[in-house]
């Protein structure tokens, strides 16, 4: 299954444990294959970077830049399509939409009210967590 994280899940996947954790550790297993783009490779390390998180950072010894690395390792890297603008509130969002074109997704994973009120983009259907690990198989 050919997925695209947005950076909620993500960020919630590398610091904390539960689904999002679980959907990372499904890409280190080949059940999934993850997707990423540069922008979104840039919004992790933005987020990770941000104050709020300094301390879980730190409580697991880990840099941003490092944990950046590790995803650039485990996502595959896609040139994201351009698109018209689609979720208004959240243009960032519109970032995750274009690299799941780009990446032929079946499906995005996010936390985000935006994103998820959406519930399908194209063909590419839009998931929290929870709901990606009932769909893969052995999970």
């Amino acid at each position: 299954m050919r997925v695209v994280a947005d950076t909620n899940t993500v960020v919630s996947g590398l610091l904390w444990s539960g689904a999002p954790r679980k959907v990372l550790d499904a890409a280190r297993k080949g059940s999934i294959q993850l997707f990423t783009s540069a922008a979104l490779l840039v919004e992790l390390e933005d987020v990770l970077g941000r104050d709020k998180l300094a301390k879980r950072l730190s409580l697991i010894n880990v840099s941003p830049q490092e944990l950046v690395l590790g995803y650039a390792a485990l996502a595959t890297p896609v040139t994201p399509l351009t698109i018209p603008p689609v979720i208004f509130e959240d243009p960032d969002d519109d970032a995750v939409l274009a690299c799941a074109l780009a990446a032929q997704a079946e499906v995005i994973v996010s936390g985000d009210g935006h994103m998820l009120s959406l519930k399908q983009y194209l063909g590419i259907d839009i998931l929290t967590a929870p709901k990606l690990i009932e769909r893969i198989p052995g999970e």
